[in-house]
């Protein structure tokens, strides 16, 4: 038989010899041999689904991810054992939703080690129904959300990801490795572990499981897991913030020697005294949860807090190289309210906005002549608003909301492709006459990835009426590609590849385009620092996406393939669209497995 579980909520799904609770459609015989298909035929075919109500199976048509994404992870371990840890799970991943929409997971560990796991594609609140939240027992949890990438939407791939060797392994990771190809290489001919997805994720997973499997002990100790967590990161090149779980052990937390990815860890004192702890991408979840005491994980450290003595335990596991966390987080991703690397992400899109009207006033000679040639400072909402208040502030201009959004409608650069960001744009967004109609406009974003959402908002406020519509960049010109997790564009596909200032322009139909300076992008987050107990010597940024120059290295082989990767995805989303496509030629062209009973076959 072929095919991957795609969903599965409530216990794990039952071991070999159990009694039949799923149907599995061979690919090989049912969906290869068609040439045109119906959807949902092609879905069950490689679809697994849970027969028992509790199942809630999903099913997906089994296609190649891209990398692992931007995403959120949590975790939690509550001091009462009969605690149920599900329910501020996910309450825990609605405060950290932006983070990703694409797809959900929880795992619990129960009273006697007993893991239940629910995860699927689709927001928190669609994943997680109360009959499959009535299955996740246990006082403690991992949870986690995906943001989705061109192509890559296959439930397989959603975490949590667990392995029951050894002493059952559960993580959720958010980043990207950068030397991925390596580590299969050695997972499969070194460990012989299967790896069943194209995540980097579960290499991930399955590299830490190799180091654990190395004690060769009946029970492990902390010990133990920070030794196998050397290891992993003298191995593991990229990006990684990750929350663990050891099956009726405790939860896990580590990060990468650059601290590329956030992560951070909070307490929350009971009415008796005892402490509950929880792990999470962005402080957000920790302040509106009770978390009050809370600290950054540091770059190449890792935390274990034992569900037994229920005190977290700390190891710096290798030195940090350069604490330099992304720079995009401060400018896009995160959410305002949170504090990371003790850097306000509000704080920082305010002086963002402020040096973005100084270069403004900078290129037009003065005050003055900026207000004779602007008229009105409007955001593209979200992000931007706080940034481009302050630049209204600064310029002395009106800020207006000429854009009203549709709440319902995701974001737009990581649509599957250029046709549906147009639409998806027009959906999203409705210009106000009232606030375009016979002015000049200066309208600010948070960045320009692709130039395809940038070129219908200026079109949409030339229809409202708009005189003039000048574009200003909170973030510098985006001229090279993101490595550590989050899917702006193929290189070539960015809208500053190879163009200057007065192309950008014209290529978005603008009047004019400003963007921000790196220099004063960095200042702008240097100057937003906490001071007191969330102070952090942050020593720079991750800035390869303006600079090219990436703080792990990464080989021109490895760019390479993953503009492959990100080519054969868009190919296989468009294909896949289209209910009359040959699935022999997605799955061939996506896929190229090789067929490992040619390794599992002796002499």
């Amino acid at each position: 038989m072929s095919g991957r579980v795609a969903s599965f909520c409530g216990r794990m799904p039952p071991a070999a010899g159990a009694p039949p609770q799923t149907l599995v459609a061979t690919a090989s015989q049912e969906l290869l041999g068609l040439r045109r298909y119906d959807s949902s035929v092609a879905r069950g075919a490689v679809g697994v689904w849970g027969a028992a109500p509790a199942a809630g199976g999903r099913s997906s048509v089994d296609v190649r991810l891209l990398t692992e994404l931007r995403c959120g992870v949590i975790g939690l371990l509550l001091a009462d054992p009969m605690g149920i840890a599900s329910a501020e799970l996910l309450e825990g991943t609605h405060y950290l939703q932006h983070r990703g929409q694409d797809a959900a997971g929880i795992i619990t560990s129960g009273p006697g080690g007993r893991l239940y796991m629910c995860k699927g594609n689709g927001m928190a609140r669609d994943v997680f129904t109360q009959s499959k939240m009535n299955g996740l027992v246990g006082n403690m949890g991992i949870g986690h959300l995906r943001y989705p990438t061109a192509g890559g939407f296959a439930n397989s791939e959603a975490q949590p990801f667990y392995v029951n060797s050894p002493y059952g392994l559960v993580l959720s990771h958010n980043g990207n490795l950068v030397n991925a190809p390596a580590l299969k290489k050695y997972l499969d001919e070194d460990v012989h572990r299967h790896i069943n997805t194209d995540s980097d994720s579960e290499l991930l997973l399955n590299v830490f499981a190799s180091k654990l499997q190395e004690t060769n002990k009946v029970r492990i100790n902390d010990k133990d897991i920070f030794t196998a967590l050397k290891g992993v990161y003298e191995m593991v090149r990229g990006a990684y913030a990750c929350a663990g779980m050891l099956a009726g052990y405790g939860i896990i937390g580590f990060r990468d020697p650059h601290g590329i990815r956030p992560l951070v860890l909070g307490s929350r004192t009971r009415k008796d005294g005892k402490k509950d702890y929880m792990l999470a991408s962005e402080s957000i979840a920790l302040d509106a949860m009770g978390f009050k005491e809370w600290f950054d994980i540091k770059p190449g450290q890792a935390v274990i807090i034992d569900k037994h003595n229920m005190t977290p335990v700390l190891q710096q596991i290798v030195p940090a190289e350069a604490y330099t966390p992304d720079i995009f987080e401060y400018v896009y991703f995160a959410r305002p309210d949170s504090v990371m690397d003790g850097i306000s992400v509000y704080r920082s899109r305010l002086a963002m906005g402020d040096s973005l009207a100084k270069n403004i006033i900078k290129r037009y000679g003065g005050l003055d002549k900026v207000k004779e040639a602007i008229d009105v400072v409007i955001p593209v909402p979200d992000t931007s608003r706080h940034s481009a208040l302050q630049a209204a502030v600064t310029l002395d201009l009106p800020y207006r909301e000429g854009f009203i959004k549709n709440r319902y409608v995701g974001r737009t650069f990581i649509m599957p492709n250029q046709q549906e960001r147009r639409s998806s744009v027009r959906r999203k967004l409705n210009a106000m006459s009232l606030e375009f109609s016979g002015r000049n406009v200066l309208l600010v974003d948070d960045s320009i990835v692709r130039g395809t959402t940038s070129k219908e908002i200026v079109q949409m406020a030339k229809e409202a009426g708009a005189k003039k519509v000048f574009f200003a960049s909170c973030a510098p010109a985006i001229r090279h590609n993101h490595i550590y997790g989050i899917d702006l564009a193929d290189t070539k596909a960015l809208v500053a590849y190879d163009r200057d200032e007065e192309s950008i322009s014209k290529e978005i139909g603008a009047d004019g385009v400003f963007y921000q300076d790196l220099d004063d992008l960095i200042a702008a987050c240097n100057e937003s620092s906490h001071s007191g107990a969330h102070q952090v010597n942050v020593e720079g940024y991750e800035v390869g996406v303006f600079t090219g120059n990436y703080i792990t290295g990464v080989e021109e082989s490895y760019l390479s393939y993953l503009e492959e990767i990100r080519g054969k995805n868009q190919r296989l989303k468009e294909l896949g669209d289209r209910a009359d496509t040959a699935v022999s030629q997605v799955l061939g062209e996506a896929k190229a497995e090789v067929d490992i009973g040619l390794y599992n076959q002796g002499d």
